[in-house]
């Protein structure tokens, strides 16, 4: 084994930026392939996903079969229904995942895998269309499949030239060129994404709306424009929002009044014992609709800089509050 210790920090740098140049103009030389021929292929690929009743059933051996993982996941998370089977077990039954109405995506930078090149003659008599992500224009597999989409880099970033790099790069950024595009041609929309991840913090963030995380009926603070200020200051008090809502009789808001326009009222050395709520109330709040996403809440509380806003419906009427802490509960920030 070489003796790296004498090696200069430079050196070990230049290195590193020699696999992320040639990497890089992997990726760039494709994109100048799509102008030509191989742009036309991944359009007849695409086509031949949307028109596909089934799933994509994404196959690869080795280094191609990890990215094959990559781009199965990344398909089914942006709307398009995809499963990797493993082209070693597909020999001992696992090829009856593959039913009328699939599309195999099969991945290999030689396009010689023996695995996969064993499975053709049965995907043929089955009729499922074949697209190849392959290196390897004139292999097996590039002539039997319905469509190649070419993955051929000049060189690997590996300086021996021989372990999967610069080609696994080129496999996956065509894997997530094709599945940008399906989700484009699907009109797959944000809410879409968060669908297939509710667990997931943008899951939260679009499929949680303000109804979902205010605080409602009894526990709204809110008082008449009449109140006295002790009667506001009991409301704050009980309802524990640091904030309260002065509203008229039909619950529509007038104003609000927080704990920092206590503190600017005390420092002001303004005499609040007898005034009434309509005095120390800020008029004309923010406010937001009860059925919005609870992350616009935060776009208008951050616009603001308020940490409490009033929830109202269509109509105008007091629903609902929140500040800050009830959407950090939520995990929404």
């Amino acid at each position: 084994m070489a003796n790296f210790e004498g090696m200069a920090d430079g050196q070990l740098l230049s290195l590193a930026q020699q696999a992320l140049q040639i990497e890089a103009q992997a990726l760039l030389d494709m994109r100048e392939r799509l102008s030509g021929p191989a742009g036309q292929s991944l359009v007849k690929a695409v086509r031949l996903v949307l028109a596909c009743s089934g799933r994509v059933v994404v196959m690869g051996m080795g280094k191609s079969g990890h990215v094959g993982r990559k781009i199965a996941a990344t398909l089914a998370s942006t709307g398009t229904p995809a499963m990797f089977v493993h082209p070693a077990e597909a020999h001992h039954g696992d090829l009856g995942m593959v039913t009328p109405g699939d599309v195999v995506l099969a991945l290999s930078n030689s396009g010689e895998s023996e695995e996969l090149t064993g499975l053709l003659p049965v995907l043929k008599r089955q009729g499922v269309p074949l697209i190849a992500i392959t290196g390897g224009a004139a292999s097996s597999l590039a002539r039997h499949a319905d469509v190649v989409l070419d993955s051929a880099v000049a060189q690997e970033a590996c300086p021996l030239n021989l372990a999967p790099t610069a080609s696994t790069t080129a496999q996956m950024a065509l894997g997530d060129a094709l599945a940008v595009v399906l989700l484009d041609a699907r009109g797959f929309k944000p809410e879409d994404f968060a669908r297939s991840h509710p667990g997931g913090s943008l899951g939260r963030r679009l499929l949680t709306h303000v109804r979902d995380v205010m605080r409602a009926g009894d526990a709204i603070p809110a008082v008449g424009p009449q109140a006295t200020f002790g009667d506001l200051m009991r409301e704050m008090s009980a309802k524990g929002l640091g904030a309260a809502a002065i509203v008229d009789a039909e619950r529509r808001v007038l104003g609000i009044f927080t704990d920092g326009d206590l503190r600017r009222k005390i420092e002001a050395g303004v005499e609040l014992r007898s005034t009434l709520a309509r005095d120390v109330m800020t008029p004309g709040p923010a406010t937001i609709r009860d059925e919005l996403l609870a992350a616009e809440a935060v776009v208008l509380m951050e616009a603001r800089r308020i940490t409490t806003v009033l929830v109202v419906d269509a109509q105008g009427v007091l629903v609902g509050a929140l500040n800050t802490n009830d959407l950090m509960r939520a995990k929404v920030i």
